[in-house]
């Protein structure tokens, strides 16, 4: 018995001398929990809408400012006509626009009842649901508010409109998120053992007894693995089209362009996570574990980044997915172009030359 308390002590002191085991026992569980406390919520904060006010007069003023104040919308887009509603829903400023039908205030007072249109961006279809909810409670309530006030009978109807996704069809909202999930997984997880597997094998001495640069060795690892990434990308989106009829209303040029740069990306980062790590184990389970949350909880796959608090939201700034997933879903649903995406575009081009650049940095460190 003595043996084997001693040897279960030998065990303890051995667990709560190394760092990195107390790491994954106690940090990453509370870590894990606060991540998930935070960012698995069914509440609105903050959402970003916009208001088209016909009217202009005062009742629509204070149902607008009643919404406003309420804590669960901002205003975050001017808009002045119905031509300007697609053109902020492309550049995903806002999640829903309300509209006041002209001479607003005055139907309400003359004929009793006033109609509010609620349109909203559906590519998310339950955060499109729990937007309308939302908005129809706020308006119902002053409704009954001022029917009491004046005992006279004020219907304001509120008609909700769904954009891109009428039918509110989860495939719209998950396919986008598969292929930006695949394509980080995939293509990061075939390069994290490309350069860890020469050190294991034995091989890394003829990498560096050969004439290639460090750049050359880096593109070279990266190329094979762009084609087959790309192809597999193709494969996903046909399946998305046939199997769960998602449609393509923008250029399918453009989107697969775009594909072929974030699997340049994930690529990259594949490789800068190789060349820091010194075995196949390690860079897999970086790549799956680091990925793979994040990509699911941060990128706005499955939830709002509106709801997360402000260090999470600064959080996810940093996440590829995110511009990805942005991309896709404008592109397939909005039949968005390159005008309204450049700016995520050009996010992802810079995290790839920033990966190329930091790889081939760490790559030049371990030739010395």
């Amino acid at each position: 018995m003595k043996k084997f308390i001693g040897f279960v002590k030998k065990e303890y002191y051995h667990i709560i001398r190394d760092p990195r085991t107390l790491f994954v026992l106690i940090a990453m569980p509370i870590a894990q929990i606060l991540l998930f406390g935070y960012v698995i919520t069914n509440e609105i904060k903050n959402a970003s809408i916009g208001i088209l006010d016909h009217s202009k007069d005062e009742v629509t003023k204070q149902i607008s400012s009643k919404i406003l104040s309420s804590g669960y919308f901002k205003l975050d887009a001017s808009i002045n006509s119905e031509q300007e509603i697609h053109e902020a829903f492309r550049k995903g400023k806002i999640k829903e626009v309300i509209v006041f039908e002209p001479h607003f205030g005055e139907k309400l007072k003359k004929e009793g009842s006033a109609k509010i249109q609620i349109i909203a961006d559906a590519s998310d279809p339950n955060m499109a649901n729990l937007l309308t909810n939302y908005t129809e409670a706020i308006i119902r309530n002053y409704s009954i508010a001022i029917t009491t006030q004046n005992s006279q009978i004020s219907l304001i109807t509120p008609e909700v409109r769904m954009l891109y996704n009428p039918e509110l069809k989860g495939a719209y909202m998950f396919v986008p998120g598969i292929i930006a999930m695949l394509l980080m997984l995939i293509s990061a997880l075939m390069t994290s053992i490309s350069i860890t597997r020469e050190k294991e094998l034995g091989t890394m001495e003829v990498l560096l007894a050969s004439p290639l640069n460090p750049f050359t060795v880096i593109v070279g690892k990266v190329t094979p693995y762009l084609l087959l990434s790309f192809i597999n990308a193709c494969l996903i989106l046909l399946t998305g089209y046939f199997v769960f009829n998602v449609p393509i209303n923008g250029s399918i040029v453009l989107l697969l362009a775009e594909c072929l740069l974030f699997i340049f990306m994930a690529l990259s980062l594949g490789i800068l996570i190789s060349t820091v790590t010194k075995t196949q184990q390690a860079a897999m389970l970086i790549s799956l574990v680091v990925l793979m949350l994040p990509t699911i909880l941060l990128s706005g796959f499955i939830f709002p980044v509106e709801n997360m608090p402000l260090i999470l939201q600064y959080l996810c700034k940093i996440m590829p997915p995110k511009y990805f997933i942005n991309i896709v879903r404008t592109i397939m649903l909005k039949g968005g172009n390159l005008s309204t995406l450049w700016s995520d575009t050009l996010i992802l081009f810079g995290m790839s030359i920033f990966f190329i650049i930091v790889s081939v940095r760490k790559y030049k460190i371990r030739l010395e």
